[in-house]
C-alpha cells in the first residue's frame, strides 16, 4: 500500500510524483505528435513508457491517504489503458510492413535526445523518494531508470535509419520496445494486487494458512 506516517514525507513524495506523472504527460504528447508526424513506430512503442511511468506516478499522487481497495481499483484501470498505446504501435507496425519508409532521421534524434533528458530528470527526482512509497514507488523509479535504454536504442535507430534508408528497422525496434514492454500492464495489476493483499493480511483479512 502507498503510504506513510511522516506528514512532511508525504508532501514531498507527493510532489515528486506529480512533477514526474506531468513531465512524462507532457512528453508522451510530443512523443507522440512527433511520431505520427513521421511514421516511426519506435517512436509510438517508446510512448508506451512514458505512459507507463505516467500512469504509475499519477497513481501513487492520487493514492496517498486512500485505502488499499481503491488503491488497487485505481491501479488496475491503469493497467488496462496502458495496453492502447501497445496496441496503437502494433497496428502502425502491421500497417507499414508493405510500405516501410523510413522516417525522419533527423526528428527521431532528437525525439529520442529528449526522451534522454526527460528519463534523467526523473531518474534523478524519484532516487530520493523511491523507498517512501512502497513497492509502486520503487518500481516507477526503476522503469524511469530503465527507460533510459529505449532512449539510447531509439539514437542507435536514429544512425540506422540514415546508413541504411529503410523503415524496417524502425519496425524491428518498434516491435521490439512493445514486447519488451508489454509486461508494464501486467506489472502495475500485480502491484496494486500485492498492496492490497499485504494491507488485507495486516489487518489480518487475509488468512495466512
Amino acid at each position: 500500500m502507498v503510504t506513510t506516517e511522516d506528514p512532511a514525507r508525504v508532501r514531498a513524495l507527493r510532489g515528486t510524483v506529480l512533477a514526474v506523472a506531468l513531465l512524462n504527460g507532457a512528453y508522451l504528447v510530443v512523443e507522440i505528435i512527433l511520431a505520427l508526424g513521421i511514421g516511426s513506430v519506435a517512436l509510438v512503442a517508446d510512448s508506451v513508457d512514458f505512459f507507463e511511468d505516467f500512469a504509475v506516478n499519477l497513481l501513487i499522487f492520487v493514492a496517498l491517504g486512500w485505502t488499499a481497495a481503491r488503491q488497487a481499483v485505481i491501479g488496475k484501470v491503469m493497467a488496462g489503458i496502458i495496453v492502447l498505446p501497445a496496441v496503437a504501435a502494433l497496428v502502425m507496425a502491421a500497417t507499414k510492413i508493405g510500405d516501410p519508409d523510413p522516417p525522419a532521421a533527423g526528428v527521431l534524434l532528437g525525439a529520442a535526445v529528449g526522451s534522454l533528458l526527460v528519463n534523467l530528470v526523473c531518474v534523478a527526482l524519484l532516487a530520493r523518494v523511491r523507498t517512501d512509497g512502497g513497492s509502486l514507488t520503487r518500481a516507477a523509479w526503476l522503469a524511469a531508470r530503465n527507460d533510459l535504454v529505449a532512449g539510447a536504442v531509439l539514437i542507435a535507430l536514429s544512425g540506422i535509419t540514415v546508413l541504411t534508408a529503410s523503415g524496417w528497422a524502425d519496425i524491428i525496434v518498434g516491435v521490439l520496445l512493445v514486447l519488451l514492454n508489454g509486461s508494464a500492464a501486467k506489472e502495475i495489476w500485480e502491484a496494486a494486487t500485492e498492496e492490497h493483499l499485504a494491507a488485507q493480511a495486516l489487518a489480518g483479512e487475509v488468512d495466512d494458512d
